[in-house]
């Protein structure tokens, strides 16, 4: 490989969400990646603060462009310069949305078990959270068809947030899927915002399905958030777009963007986002396939010494669904545990929404702490 992921790299001290733990633990939670950032990112960055002036900064066209080749090249998709607004991130969008797009009291769809801060954006801004839960057997999730177009004829639901690919479970959305989700939407006056934040993260040979691509149904009533961020671990430096392709909802999106104050770029937002869209490509590759063999890891590891864990078998994202129903512990119960007894910190999945004993294990990692945190697991395991 021409890139280093095996480095440990030391995050303790740096004012990070996911390293803010206790001295002998290892945090395996919150998204985002312990490898450092491409290279070429890094060197932007740097000639760009070498500058020493920080005033307030514009949305130059090199930003649309990237974002116009990159997911044309990678995605088969072409945006149009005047769908892209930018954003400082794509929660601050989804909530935006949801109070712009909606009213109070209103329902919000949602398919469990799905990305926690879903929940938040809703709850926080007087909307109800409708759900329909994804079926689960035989260790695969689908959706239950008859339930979502109950939740989509309701006329009190207005708005839809799909995850795609979906965290936590890792799942790619067909396009024939994604096309009867998107009639269905399209036919009760239900906007969808698919969050798509993850798209870049799949399995080598696997390929994500943007939702505007698949019918002008779905291309005409969505609003599509995207990002580098993910993909590239620049969660810290705030940036993302919103590709919107209907005029009129285009214009209520751009309005509550600029209302919450979230629609002007930081200092190094627009320069990171385009290095990584136009010198990223060779290093998010090499990434994927280190991703893939850390999955393999965890999934052999686990057949032979934990076979009460299974990992739900996925197509993208660096998080691994963990069923532990056989564990006999409630979700929250068994986080816990793990982090009292052995300092392994995963998420509880009761946090998405879930039904049964699942953690979510972010597997962003060099293999040396991927094989740490089975180690710990087992041990916890071993314990009961």
């Amino acid at each position: 490989m021409k890139y280093d992921f095996d480095e440990i790299v030391d995050r303790r001290g740096t004012n990070s969400l996911k390293w803010d733990v206790g001295e002998n633990e290892l945090p395996m939670w919150v998204a985002d990646m312990d490898f450092r950032t491409a290279p070429e990112i890094t060197e932007t960055i740097k000639l760009r603060a070498g500058h020493g002036v920080f005033g307030y900064s514009t949305v130059p066209d090199e930003w649309y462009d990237a974002y116009i080749g990159w997911w044309k090249e990678r995605h088969g998709v072409r945006f149009r310069k005047e769908e892209l607004i930018f954003s400082t991130g794509v929660v601050p969008t989804i909530s935006s949305c949801v109070r712009k797009l909606t009213t109070a009291g209103e329902n919000v769809l949602l398919m469990p078990p799905v990305y926690n801060i879903f929940y938040n954006s809703i709850i926080n801004n007087g909307r109800n959270v409708l759900r329909c839960p994804l079926l689960y057997s035989d260790g695969e999730y689908g959706i239950d068809w008859e339930h979502l177009e109950k939740c989509m004829a309701d006329p009190q639901t207005t708005l839809m947030l799909l995850c795609n690919p979906h965290n936590p479970v890792g799942k790619i959305w067909d396009r024939q899927t994604l096309a009867r989700i998107g009639e269905l939407a399209y036919d009760n006056g239900v906007v969808v915002l698919s969050d798509e934040i993850h798209c870049d993260i799949t399995d080598p040979g696997c390929e994500y399905v943007p939702f505007m691509s698949v019918s002008d149904k779905c291309a005409d009533n969505s609003v599509i958030c995207v990002s580098p961020t993910k993909a590239f671990n620049l969660a810290g430096l705030q940036t993302s777009a919103a590709a919107v392709r209907d005029p009129r909802l285009r214009h209520k999106v751009r309005r509550a963007l600029n209302t919450d104050e979230v629609a002007e770029p930081n200092a190094f937002a627009v320069q990171a986002a385009v290095a990584a869209f136009t010198r990223g490509g060779e290093w998010l590759d090499e990434l994927r396939a280190y991703i893939y063999e850390n999955k393999r890891t965890v999934s052999e590891f686990l057949k032979t010494g934990i076979p009460q864990i299974k990992p739900i078998s996925s197509q993208a994202t660096y998080l691994l669904w963990l069923d532990c129903t056989a564990i006999g512990m409630p979700a929250a119960q068994l986080q816990k545990y793990l982090r009292d007894k052995t300092g392994l910190y995963l998420s509880s999945g009761d946090i998405y929404g879930s039904g049964g004993c699942f953690m979510r294990m972010n597997i962003a990692c060099p293999s040396a702490l991927v094989k740490d945190g089975l180690q710990r697991l087992k041990k916890a395991v071993d314990m009961m």
